[in-house]
């Protein structure tokens, strides 16, 4: 296996020499810039005088459009930057990079708005590897350990982001691994999910591998098939693609204590069967993978096409039909502008409000000046990560915390988080026309952040228009014609498209999962409440990794990539640790896993999806949150950075089992 390499190391002397040597593009290339991550890394080389003083006061927010700086300020920050640049092509040590973690947290805290605070500083210089240094590779400390590695086999289920990191991450380790998929290319859920509008709602600069900036994003949100791309372009890029069996679906997997390896029953594309056998298992499949089609009565009675939302069925023609779009989550939003002006009526089922949140940047375009700066100025790419980074993330966690005190806790959990609820109604009015009818309708009546908050995709204007319906209750019924409301009014429609969500809380199925005691996942989870260390580890369950596992979803914020990339690290750092050892299988302690889920569920109870008038997909039947992550991303950073093996029982399989299985291979 040949090894590779994940460093990034910034050369800002052949960068700079680069952007000067062509002094007007290069100016033409900053005035288009953003201007925070220009002054950022004006002042990394220290030659910004006096200009981070005066610009701060007119930064109040990390996204790009929170500052109202003077356009002669601008350009001042501008030429002082493009003079640095000429300063360091004419002399390469006119200049240096300071990477002092003061420096950088007092830059980017006047930057973004407000202070970052230093517990941030080491996880903002690893994320933007600003040194150059991939320290989240494996490091082998035993001499035994790359020797044991080659005879060792890793399955990873499931080739989507985090599948694909996996496959990086071993590929780099020198851990031999194959990769299973059901599909017949990579991608996960943003292969599947081609419905109209279908967009990232982080924004793509930080829904990136840490390892593996793109630079030439067309949009800030980007829509499916770009992030499809990517995600293609990295396993090209890091030729694991050949490890990789698609059309493939794993149905059961077994672990034998006596081996203390896994037997995984899989089923090819042809109806075929194959056993693949492994010493570890990784699953990388997600949460919101399998669709849920709600048990409407009548629904196997409707004369026309009938599909979800994340199997969109484009061989239908929407054009001058008449749809019902049944949900207004995420899918639905997306979606339903996007349709709206072809077809003849829209008449979207809302079983429930969500908050729309207005962000200026969902549907800007990058402009070419920024693209270039990304490209071509040393640590531009870094810090406009840095800053999206903080926009995205932790800067409002707590505002999404109950105060026991708070006066108004039906409608708001604090102070902060009610300012956020009055400034999204205001938004909603505008966008309506101050249509109180319609009003009351989609403002909802739990605090925001009790489901997942959406990003308007000019759902209030579509709501306006005269062949769009709102209809807010329950479905009684679906006849061969159409949808009957609570109301028993029937709305005739042809095409009938399920915006229903997915089975998220019963994770990992339908796979059958078996551990060391005979048990499935299932049977210790039920379908309903999966529980893991860090979202990772189970006891019973020795060698079995989980990546987006029971509270690891982010509901506050963040990247889903960010996340995957800490489960990762940690995944390959207890492979590194067991191989390392005279061990053959790991298992967390259960005092251990017990004790971090009592920790998360005390947490959970004072965030705001606990809250009593939300019901979201994040909590289970009684009430318990069993896949929102309750931690800062700081937080599960440094629970997962480093793998402590007291954690876990090592365990050892016969001689003659493990002499037998070092001669096997990983196909049948």
């Amino acid at each position: 296996m040949t090894a590779i390499s994940l460093t990034r190391e910034v050369d800002y002397r052949a960068m700079a020499a680069k952007a000067a040597a062509d002094p007007a593009k290069m100016r033409a290339g900053l005035a288009g810039a953003d201007i925070a991550p220009t002054l950022m890394v004006l002042a990394q080389f220290g030659n910004e005088g006096d200009l981070l003083d005066r610009a701060a006061p007119h930064i109040f927010g990390a996204w790009s459009f929170m500052e109202d700086m003077p356009d002669t300020l601008k350009a001042e920050i501008r030429e002082r930057l493009a003079m640095t640049l000429e300063a360091i092509a004419a002399d390469p040590e006119a200049f240096a990079p300071s990477f002092d973690p003061g420096r950088m947290q007092t830059i980017l805290s006047r930057c973004v708005g407000q202070q970052v605070p230093e517990e941030y500083v080491p996880l903002i210089m690893e994320e933007m590897q600003f040194s150059g240094v991939d320290s989240r590779a494996l490091q082998w400390t035993g001499a035994q350990a790359p020797s044991r590695a080659k005879g060792f086999r890793v399955v990873v289920i499931g080739a989507g982001f985090a599948g694909i990191c996996a496959a990086i991450r071993l590929k780099q380790a020198g851990i031999p691994y194959v990769v299973i998929e059901k599909n017949d290319a990579v991608g996960g859920t943003w292969y599947e999910n081609t419905y109209p509008g279908c967009a990232v709602d982080t924004p793509n600069h930080f829904f990136s591998y840490s390892f593996r900036p793109h630079n030439d994003w067309s949009r800030h949100f980007s829509r499916q098939k770009e992030i499809l791309d990517y995600i293609g372009d990295t396993a090209r890029e890091y030729d694991v693609v050949g490890n990789i069996r698609f059309g493939t679906e794993v149905e059961k997997a077994e672990f034998d204590p006596e081996t203390d390896g896994w037997r995984i029953s899989c089923r090819k594309a042809d109806g075929s069967s194959e056993i693949v056998e492994a010493n570890a298992l990784i699953t990388c499949v997600g949460q919101l993978n399998r669709p849920s089609i709600p048990k409407f009565p009548g629904l196997d009675r409707f004369a026309g096409p009938v599909f979800h939302t994340a199997a969109w069925d484009h061989s239908v023609d929407l054009k001058g039909k008449r749809v019902a779009m049944i949900g207004t989550g995420a899918s639905g939003v997306q979606a339903g502008p996007s349709i709206a002006p072809d077809v003849a009526r829209l008449s979207v089922f809302q079983r429930s409000p969500h908050w729309v949140m207005k962000n200026d940047n969902y549907h800007r375009e990058v402009t070419d000046g920024h693209r270039w700066a990304l490209n071509n100025v040393p640590f531009f790419t870094n810090w406009n990560r840095a800053q999206l980074f903080w926009a995205s993330s932790d800067g409002f966690h707590a505002s999404l915390q109950i105060d026991p005190d708070w006066e108004q806790p039906d409608i708001s959990l604090n102070a902060d988080n009610h300012r956020m609820r009055e400034q999204i109604i205001d938004y909603v009015r505008d966008q309506l026309d101050g249509d109180e009818a319609m009003m009351k309708k989609v403002i909802p009546s739990y605090p925001p952040y009790g489901k997942r908050m959406l990003r308007d995709n000019h759902w209030f204007q579509m709501l306006r228009r005269d062949n769009v319906d709102l209809i807010d209750g329950a479905i009684r019924e679906i006849t061969e014609a159409g949808v009957v409301d609570a109301d028993g009014v029937l709305h005739d429609v042809d095409v009938i498209v399920m915006a229903t969500g997915f089975n998220a809380g019963k994770i990992l199925w339908p796979m059958e999962i078996r551990g060391r005691t005979g048990k499935t996942i299932r049977e210790v989870w039920g379908d309903e409440d999966p529980r893991a260390y860090l979202g990772i580890a189970v006891p019973e369950f020795p060698n079995l990794f989980v990546t987006f596992g029971p509270n690891t979803n982010l509901a506050h914020g963040g990247s889903a990539v960010f996340h995957f990339e800490c489960q990762v690290n940690y995944i390959v750092k207890a492979l590194g640790a067991l191989l390392e050892s005279d061990a053959d299988a790991i298992e967390v302690r259960r005092e251990v896993h017990d004790r971090f889920n009592r920790l998360v569920d005390d947490k959970c109870r004072n965030m705001v999806w606990s809250h009593p008038g939300v019901d979201n997909w994040y909590k289970n039947a009684k009430g318990r949150v069993t896949l929102t992550s309750p931690w800062r991303l700081v937080d599960y950073w440094q629970l997962t950075r480093d793998f402590d093996p007291g954690e876990y029982v090592f365990e050892t399989a016969e001689a003659d089992t493990v002499a037998a299985r070092s001669t096997g291979s990983m196909a049948t």
